[in-house]
């Protein structure tokens, strides 16, 4: 019987027309300090503190046509600093992972490193992306030397009578132009849809946070001596619903970003004018809305001065003392230490590491 089956496999694999089978490891590594000096009421002052330690194995394979097969899993170990253990979380990943000629398909619990962009703030808030490490569901993506296209479906709540459904589909990409400066143009597209609680919970009626943002930009980096130097703009298009109400949002607004690095310096300003992108949040927070809260004013201008202490393939340690101001409020301070180290970076010591937040 023991000889059947092993014949059997020697036929799969042969007929897939596999390579050797490769045994895959990977550790990556995360510690934050986040001291937010903010203001009621659309912040709320804190201190987030903590570490996050993401081994992963797996194997993988080359099949006959070039495409690469990889299966992984692992976990996230997230402790609070000043925690004890039992207040410590785990979260588990697992998932396929599929790609050839540019071509990426992962499907699973994925963790959200494996992005080709982070995030912009208006659409994932800093705090929850400390403490939901994983896309719930599937990435697809395609990378050329003219940019790049990602889809995500984030599957965030499985309906039970303590649980909302609740998910997000985001698609974004970029299309870059090289002359004397390097020229994009590019955007995000986002439905946050949030459903009800299972019976016998109360319904609250479901709800849509949907956001259009085309931008444009322009890379002066080339012929300067900056490593970065960037500018972009955005029209961003809200559309918030609350069905079972009857009732629809459409705030829009201009954002305009500059972004500029040198060696071991950096500065980024962000600024947004024009309507409340967040007009539910006060009745179901970040999960309708999973952006910035700070996007509720009508005006609002983020200033980032930061500072890299290490920075290399595999490691990214930075400072950064970021300063928020929106109307009839005083400006308000927040500090972030984030270190970041990923054991696969080392084989790729030509591309300095990013950080969680693109810096």
């Amino acid at each position: 019987m023991k000889s059947r089956l092993v014949i059997i496999s020697l036929i799969l694999l042969s007929s897939i027309g596999t390579h050797a089978q490769r045994f895959l490891y990977d550790v990556d590594f995360v510690a934050f300090f986040d001291n937010r000096e903010y203001k009621e009421p659309i912040q709320k002052p804190q201190t987030i503190f903590g570490t996050r330690l993401s081994p992963e194995i797996g194997v993988g394979f080359t099949d006959k046509t070039g495409g690469e097969h990889k299966l992984l899993a692992g976990v996230h170990y997230i402790q609070p600093i000043g925690s004890n253990w039992r207040e410590a979380k785990f979260i588990p990943t697992i998932y396929y992972d599929y790609g050839i000629k540019g071509f990426s398909f992962r499907m699973g619990a994925i963790p959200f490193n494996k992005r080709i962009e982070a995030l912009p703030d208006y659409l994932l808030y800093d705090s929850i992306a400390y403490m939901h490490p994983n896309i719930q569901g599937a990435l697809l993506q395609y990378q050329s030397r003219h940019g790049y296209a990602e889809f995500m479906c984030d599957w965030r709540g499985r309906q039970t009578p303590e649980r909302r459904e609740m998910f997000r589909l985001v698609v974004n990409g970029r299309y870059h132009y090289q002359g004397l400066f390097t020229y994009f143009a590019g955007g995000y597209a986002q439905m946050n849809h949030k459903a009800n609680y299972a019976a016998p919970t109360e319904r609250e009626g479901v709800c849509d946070d949907i956001l259009i943002a085309p931008h444009l930009g322009i890379d002066f980096s080339g012929p300067t001596p900056f490593d970065s130097l960037a500018i972009r703009g955005s029209y961003i298009l809200g559309i918030q619903r609350y069905r079972m109400k009857g009732r629809s949002e459409m705030p829009q607004g201009v954002l305009l970003e500059a972004f500029a690095r040198w060696r071991f310096l950096g500065i980024r300003n962000t600024f947004y004018a024009g309507g409340n992108l967040m007009p539910y949040y006060s009745s179901f927070g970040c999960d309708l809305n999973q952006g910035d809260p700070f996007y509720q004013a009508t005006r609002y201008n983020r200033t980032d001065l930061f500072i890299y202490i290490v920075r290399k393939s595999f490691v990214n340690v930075y400072f950064s003392w970021n300063m928020h101001k929106v109307p009839n409020e005083k400006l308000q301070h927040q500090q972030q230490l984030i270190a970041s180290f990923r054991l696969s970076g080392i084989k790729h010591d030509t591309k300095k590491m990013r950080g969680p937040f693109d810096k």
